[in-house]
């Protein structure tokens, strides 16, 4: 067997080795969750793709100024809406979604309150439109310029659920350590309410978010072709346990190893074989 074979086979073992049996770390002597068991804290916790199916745009929220606002004033004629379902205080995920969110804004050129609306809604009926005021700061000093049309709302009776319950996005609150498990997505809805497109992860193509947009803003919806899930749940220092982040984009990466994996070995079995077909040819020349 020749080097080329030994380290093709090398390769496809590597693959074939499972991934990690545990995504958390327990105290001392407690048995870890199997990659394939989700933990009691995020049964329900993930997006269900409602699409072309309609929000209530009759639902209220507070504004940034502290006043009750209906949804209904963030959809304008032929105007695409982005939605965000996050919390303000959020100790990681929805900041890098936001943070996503913004970088792809920021490199296309439509503009908020131009061609489309963002909508940011804070799913923590605690936090109230102060925090809401002091996030929006934060983002319109990133954008780099004016963005009139995006408005960081905060819950109002218990809308922002019934809101994300219509939307498909579904969560969970831990009161042991006062965080909400919830999936890395956003959102898009077209001028008249319906759920149009679902964006997934921490990272968003601007041609992508262009796309979903455009599509949005024709009343047409599409299905995610990737749907890798990223899930917001951090340290328990009660629990003593580091508990789910990013355990299906690992799986995914996973995966995608073995694919590529998987597809070099094809290629180097391939160039191998008409290696020999070519030798065997001047053999009997």
């Amino acid at each position: 067997m020749n080097l080329r074979r030994i380290s093709i086979l090398s390769l496809l073992a590597l693959a074939a080795l499972p991934l990690p049996a545990q995504y958390h770390l327990n105290k001392i002597g407690e048995a870890s969750l199997p990659a394939n068991v989700r933990p009691p804290q995020l049964e329900g916790v993930g997006i269900d793709e409602h699409l072309g199916s309609p929000v209530d745009l009759n639902l209220t929220f507070t504004g940034e100024n502290g006043y009750p606002v209906k949804l209904a004033e963030y959809f304008h004629q032929g105007r695409p809406v982005i939605l965000d379902l996050v919390y303000y205080n959020c100790p990681m995920l929805c900041t890098l979604v936001l943070n996503a969110q913004t970088e792809a804004m920021r490199n296309i050129s439509w503009t908020p309150g131009k061609e489309y609306e963002v909508v940011t809604i804070s799913i923590d009926p605690r936090e109230s439109f102060d925090v809401a005021q002091k996030k929006k700061a934060i983002y319109m000093g990133s954008f780099d310029r004016p963005a009139p049309g995006w408005h960081f709302l905060t819950d109002r009776d218990g809308n922002a659920q019934r809101l994300a319950k219509q939307a498909g996005f579904n969560y969970r609150y831990d009161p042991r350590i006062e965080q909400y498990a919830h999936p890395a997505a956003i959102m898009v809805l077209t001028p008249e309410g319906h759920m149009a497109r679902y964006l997934y992860g921490i990272h968003f193509s601007p041609r992508d978010l262009r796309f979903a947009l455009a599509e949005a803003s024709e009343g047409r919806s599409t299905l995610a072709l990737q749907k890798i899930l990223l899930f917001c749940y951090h340290y328990d220092p009660k629990a003593g346990a580091y508990v789910w982040f990013a355990l299906n984009l690992m799986r995914a990466g996973g995966g995608l190893t073995i694919l590529i994996l998987g597809l070099f070995a094809w290629r180097m079995f391939r160039s191998e074989r008409k290696r020999s077909q070519a030798r065997l040819k001047e053999g009997f020349a």
